[in-house]
């Protein structure tokens, strides 16, 4: 029995293919992280500001999304309760308590932080398929709690919400100023999920994701280590969602509805799973076929579907992983 368990285990194959990191690596990084800043920067002279801060906000929720699978190899199907939760006390903070943005998102993203810490502790205990339908009815759960609840506005949502003024001082309603803000907080958020990455504990992560008995032989607690990256993972969404409330001034059933904890799965694994950047291009390109192709109507989403299955069958790693491949160096 023993010996079926470790050949199982050496048999077991990562989410993401291992390539070679280095002094190279690191500096090829740089580079990414400069041509992202300079992007940022330009992008807004050629594109509607309002739609790039869509795709930032939910580039920042598949970034955070994919630190919980495609490094802690946990598939989470209901990251919209932790997403539309923050987009909703961020709305209502700014419109009925009178918080200035900064004060509105930080709530939002509390809020997040603490509904992963009581979810993720009751669904941690459980694996596979098991954990990702616990996940899944917690997140339903919060639904119909938004659903029914008074502050929320049931159907109606949240509406009007007020962009403010940042620290008081500087004003949001030009787009030009909100781009900025929304840019930075996503630029910050990149960072500091590359820095996880390349942390003692995203190692750990990593050797728990891909061999997760011979971890704890080890003297790991995994469980310590899921439930941190799943907080870590929430509260990021939370970001997100908290942003995109003051972005669009609305907070809605969408956010915390389950299609768009599958949007995000589409977002990941069409940009590349378990890559730094791929959530990034894959967020670009979901919603780019939201806003370009809505004129086709439903037909919307079975392009998204027909996009998905050529990902995963022509490329399973992705389109930035693919590029990661062909380069030979990590993305």
């Amino acid at each position: 029995m023993a010996h079926s368990a470790a050949t199982a285990s050496d048999d077991a194959t990562p989410i993401a293919p291992a390539l070679p990191e280095g002094k190279d690596a690191k500096a090829f990084h740089r580079m990414v992280f400069i041509g992202i800043a300079v992007a940022l920067a330009v992008l807004p002279l050629v594109l509607y500001p309002v739609f790039l801060m869509k795709v930032l906000c939910f580039a920042l929720f598949a970034l955070a999304f994919n630190l919980l699978l495609g490094y802690g190899g946990l598939l989470s199907f209901g990251h919209a309760a932790y997403f539309g939760m923050a987009s909703y006390v961020s709305a209502y903070g700014a419109k009925h308590w009178g918080l200035t943005p900064e004060l509105a998102i930080l709530a939002g993203t509390l809020t997040a932080a603490l509904l992963g810490l009581v979810f993720g502790a009751l669904a941690i205990r459980r694996q596979g398929i098991y954990f990702s339908m616990i996940t899944l009815a917690l997140a339903q759960m919060v639904f119909f709690f938004s659903l029914q609840a008074k502050f929320t506005g049931g159907e109606d949502g949240i509406q009007a919400v007020p962009r403010g003024h940042l620290f008081g001082v500087i004003s949001l309603a030009d787009d030009r100023v909100l781009y900025a803000l929304v840019a930075l907080i996503f630029f910050a958020g990149l960072l500091l999920i590359y820095r996880i990455i390349h942390s003692p504990f995203g190692q750990v992560l990593k050797a728990i994701r891909d061999n997760e008995p011979r971890a704890i032989s080890l003297g790991y607690r995994a469980n310590q280590y899921k439930l941190a990256v799943f907080v870590l993972s929430t509260t990021l969404a939370g970001v997100a969602g908290a942003t995109k409330a003051i972005v669009f001034q609305l907070a809605s059933l969408t956010d915390v509805h389950w299609s768009m904890s599958g949007e995000v799965v589409l977002m990941t694994l069409v940009g590349g799973m378990g890559t730094v950047f791929g959530p990034i291009l894959g967020s670009f390109v979901i919603i780019a076929m939201e806003n370009y192709l809505a004129q086709f109507g439903a037909w919307v989403t079975i392009i998204q579907g027909v996009v998905f299955v050529v990902c995963v069958l022509l490329f399973r790693e992705g389109i930035v992983g693919l590029f990661a491949r062909l380069l030979k160096k990590p993305l």
